[in-house]
């Protein structure tokens, strides 16, 4: 990635932002600056069927991948805004894979106002699949909780969990069929005082633990809490922090509290997924959220995709695996892999579909103890060091 300065024009608008204190901390948050120089990969198609985006996806271990589709978010350019939004069903051992759209049954399910974030799987010991859904009814946040039917590509929707301290629900980790823990992108339920939030860089987004007895703030201080995962062995929780470009390692203990190491990169990380054989993280990356924000067809979104390996390690290894300057892919939010095979989805764009024969990527990144250091400020680079939970706490006006 490039940058091109502490001023940008908005093309998409007209206007022109100055390098004032305030605007220039948004354009840093947003790295509004930056712009893609593309990784290919061999063997990719777009996958047919998605046309309106697929925000987020989960991969169960014998190949099925649920994916949630045609999220509409306020200010975010979509194709079919009419259209409610669907869960869709890939079998990844297939050689050539389709979606198909997932049933919903339910009586007390409202289906047309159905606005689908994140997603999370939990299988029970008799093998029973549980689907939870992050929903945007009317842009407000609930979970929805589904009986996964294989046999009759269906879900059955069991309930719907609502909370105060579920206010804005970005993405979930299943931990049970009613037990997950929850990033909530904004402190705030209002949009009109989120803006504020948003613009101010308040970093009051947290990380909400929820079970029917006891619902409690685990994690606090982000600056949009985003992505959210959980290691192979349950041990360790995975969340991105989008607007502060970090993705932070807790040891999950009972409180969730502690931090144990800390990844900071020139990329919005978005959403988290894992390898559950290698324990890897594929992360879907934004390399210019001003672009997301601001939509031109003449200079869309990028697209990155980051492969994160031994990150409990001191030294972990980071590769870009996969970059588009938007030309291809707009808008990457997901990267899952199961079996050499990367499936990337996208806000509200198309979807991506690859065989990693032979995966081709860029040189992993050097820690910054040996790293040599480039003169511009959106090189990637991976910051490795252990601290405890307070200093992850993000404060623009410092």
């Amino acid at each position: 990635m490039t940058c091109v300065g502490h001023e940008l024009e908005l093309k998409a608008t007209g206007h022109r932002l100055n390098a004032s204190l305030p605007s220039f901390r948004s354009l840093k948050r947003l790295n509004a600056s930056c712009e893609v120089t593309p990784v290919e990969l061999p063997h990719c198609n777009f996958v047919k069927g998605i046309d309106s985006g697929a925000e987020n996806s989960e991969i169960l271990l014998n190949g099925l991948a649920f994916l949630s589709a045609g999220l509409k978010l306020p200010g975010i350019k979509r194709p079919e805004p009419d259209k409610p939004g669907q869960i869709l069903l890939m079998d990844l051992k297939e050689d050539d894979p389709a979606v198909l759209e997932m049933n919903i049954i339910g009586s007390k399910f409202d289906l047309s106002s159905f606005n689908p974030h994140g997603i999370s799987t939990f299988t029970d010991e008799d093998n029973t699949v549980y689907l939870l859904v992050v929903n945007h009814p009317e842009f407000k946040s609930t979970v929805e909780l589904f009986k996964c039917q294989e046999e009759e590509k269906s879900l059955l929707h069991l309930k719907t969990i609502r909370h105060k301290l579920l206010p804005s629900v970005n993405d979930i980790v299943a931990v049970g069929p009613e037990h997950f823990s929850a990033t909530n992108d904004f402190y705030f339920a209002d949009y009109s005082i989120r803006s504020w939030e948003l613009l101010l860089g308040l970093a009051w987004s947290y990380v909400a633990y929820y079970s029917p007895e006891d619902v409690q703030v685990v994690a606090e201080g982000f600056d949009f809490a985003n992505g959210i995962n959980i290691s192979p062995d349950g041990k360790y929780v995975y969340v991105s922090e989008f607007l502060a470009h970090k993705i932070h390692v807790y040891e999950k203990h009972a409180n969730w509290t502690l931090t144990l190491l800390k990844l900071d990169f020139d990329a919005l990380v978005d959403n988290i997924s894992l390898d559950p054989v290698t324990g890897d993280l594929w992360v879907g990356c934004h390399p210019n959220g001003m672009k997301i924000i601001f939509y031109n067809s003449e200079s869309p979104p990028a697209s990155e995709v980051i492969r994160i390996q031994n990150i409990l390690t001191e030294e972990p290894t980071v590769t870009v695996v996969y970059a588009d300057s938007g030309r291809v892919l707009q808008g990457s939010t997901v990267a899952s892999m199961y079996e050499g095979k990367l499936l990337i989805g996208t806000v509200s764009h198309k979807a991506l579909y690859c065989k990693l024969e032979q995966p081709r990527s860029q040189p992993p990144v050097k820690t910054k103890e040996h790293r040599t250091e480039v003169p511009t400020v959106c090189q990637l680079k991976a910051v490795f060091g252990i601290s405890t939970y307070q200093t992850a706490i993000m404060n623009w006006w410092a």
